[in-house]
């Protein structure tokens, strides 16, 4: 006969059980190699509000893949959900790009926000990058 302490653990293990165990076999949610390398939140020196300090704030895109890779659709948000869009580009084998939060001109290693004001929180805050079906492949919280 089991008493009433040994029935908890047999429950509790077996709802351990249940919550460790893939609801269907072989089912995998693979890593994206498309993510989130490093995030520079606070700008460096004082936020005067310049572009040029806006543009010290940036977030490193990475793709770890061994083939280029399209980002066009993608989206980088924030916890406020401030949204850049990429426009048509594509990310080559190995390399990184940087989103930066004030206006510039883009190229194949640096994109602009065009944001008039500082995006990141110094605190507390989300990077968040989607891929263009909306699905989140990538985020680095501080």
């Amino acid at each position: 006969m089991i008493n009433a302490r040994r029935l908890g653990a047999l429950i509790g293990t077996a709802l351990t059980f249940a919550i460790l165990v893939p609801a269907t076999a072989g089912e995998a949610v693979a890593a994206s190699p498309v993510r989130i390398s490093s995030v520079q939140y606070d700008s460096p020196g004082s936020d005067t509000g310049t572009n040029y300090s806006r543009n010290a704030e940036w977030v490193r895109i990475t793709n770890y893949s061994s083939t280029k890779r399209s980002l066009s659709g993608w989206t980088l948000r924030d916890a406020q959900n401030h949204v850049y869009r990429f426009g048509t580009f594509s990310l080559g084998a190995g390399k990184s790009v940087r989103v930066h939060t004030g206006r510039g001109t883009n190229t194949s290693t640096d994109r602009y926000w065009g944001s008039s004001w500082y995006v990141w929180n110094n605190t507390n805050d989300k990077a968040i990058l989607r891929n263009s079906a909306g699905t989140t492949v990538s985020s680095r919280s501080w």
